[in-house]
């Protein structure tokens, strides 16, 4: 009895998930997550520098363009254009499209201003594409159409039994109808586009003037800008997206992407460029680029503005940026290589439509935005380590970063 040892009965700790995730944690942070995040940073700061060179580069010609008064459009003699058309009464067929899809806030401002357009009536088509799905609005929208015939305005109103290629495919079969066939150019504006009366007298004669041009685009006018911070914050962005970008793009290489409004495209050069299509959700980008492979040329005029509305609520919004930042990544993705191998358009010009118009303003902006505000600065609350680092690498990002 006294070699009787009393042994302390073992204890059992039970087991802690935290405790566990904890320690695995610190064993991968320093050697695996610090590296992987200086990586980020530096692709950060090298999307950066490639934004921040281009941005210079537009800016040194938009500099030059404005000082020394070198836009595209101003060496057109439109006056004695619109002479010779008043003279000898030989205007141009015009097909004025409206796609629509429920638009019962904006369809009657819209139809108005189309058929208010100073234009001879005979030579003018306005066609009212409604793919709307409540009956009730369709009948609204017929009415008006109506209103407008029984004045004199010849207006087709066509509707669809489907919604195959949503706009693309709206527009498409629009162009087929047999009234088309004489038309030489057509005008679109999207449903909540108010035109002014004389936009078709300062948008075609540059298309009369120069046949190698075909689209006349103009800048966009908001109504609503200053109905609330994010509206507001809309308008900076999209003025710099038509008097820098579209401006620069119009002046060097007399190519820029097609807004999907407020523009005249010549038929013929858009029939030469294949149609429009639906296999992105950027159209208008998709046609733009294969008339620019064809090689037309575009004219930006920023003198023109269209009267339009802002997405004014975040559901909008959401879905217009989502468009916007996916589509082109996607168009690229199909036309590089159409691009690369295009016989007639030069090196410059290839250059342009690769790097400029789609790698860094269509690419880059959205993934360096995205990879900053989403991944590295959050990482950095984890990973107390790269903070140092995430300093120095966010002072040359956050100074290169567009707004």
């Amino acid at each position: 009895m006294r070699n009787i040892v009393l042994l302390e009965p073992e204890v059992n700790e039970a087991y802690d998930p935290m405790r566990s995730l904890n320690y695995a944690w610190d064993r991968i942070r320093v050697p695996i997550i610090v590296p992987l995040l200086r990586i980020a940073v530096y692709i950060c700061i090298a999307m950066s520098i490639m934004l921040f060179i281009e941005r210079v580069y537009m800016a040194i010609v938009i500099v030059f363009v404005k000082c020394l008064g070198k836009k595209r459009y101003t060496k057109y003699q439109l006056d004695s254009i619109k002479e010779d058309l008043e003279r000898n009464k030989n205007y141009p067929m015009l097909l004025v499209q409206i796609p629509m899809f429920n638009e019962k806030e904006v369809y009657k401002l819209s139809i108005g201003a189309v058929c208010g357009l100073s234009w001879p009536s005979d030579r003018l088509i306005v066609q009212v594409l409604d793919d709307s799905t409540n009956e009730v609005l369709r009948a609204l929208v017929e009415l008006e159409c109506r209103k407008w015939i029984e004045k004199g305005v010849n207006v087709k109103y066509e509707t669809r039994n489907n919604r195959n290629g949503y706009k693309a495919g709206a527009l498409r079969e629009g162009l087929k109808k047999h009234y088309v066939e004489d038309c030489e150019f057509v005008v679109i504006f999207d449903a909540d586009f108010q035109p002014e009366e004389d936009f078709l007298w300062r948008t075609i004669p540059y298309l009369l003037e120069n046949p190698e041009l075909a689209l006349v685009q103009a800048r966009w006018k908001f109504v609503n800008a200053d109905e609330c911070l994010m509206t507001r914050l809309q308008e900076m962005s999209l003025d710099y997206h038509f008097t820098v970008e579209q401006e620069v793009g119009s002046s060097t290489c007399s190519f820029f992407g097609f807004n999907g409004t407020a523009g005249v495209w010549r038929i013929r050069a858009l029939h030469d460029a294949g149609g429009w299509k639906d296999r992105t959700t950027v159209e208008d980008m998709d046609l733009a680029v294969r008339a620019s492979l064809k090689g037309w040329k575009f004219l930006f005029v920023g003198d023109i503005a269209v009267k339009n509305e802002l997405p004014s609520t975040f559901k909008a919004y959401r879905y217009q940026q989502h468009r916007w930042s996916c589509g082109p990544a996607n168009l690229f993705r199909k036309m590089f290589k159409e691009i690369i191998v295009c016989e007639r358009v030069s090196i410059w010009k290839k250059w342009h439509v690769i790097y400029a118009f789609f790698f860094v303003r269509k690419i880059t902006a959205h993934w360096v935005t995205f990879f900053l505000y989403c991944i590295i600065i959050p990482a950095t609350i984890l990973v107390p380590e790269a903070g140092a680092f995430f300093i120095i690498g966010f002072g040359y990002v956050g100074t290169f970063v567009p707004n």
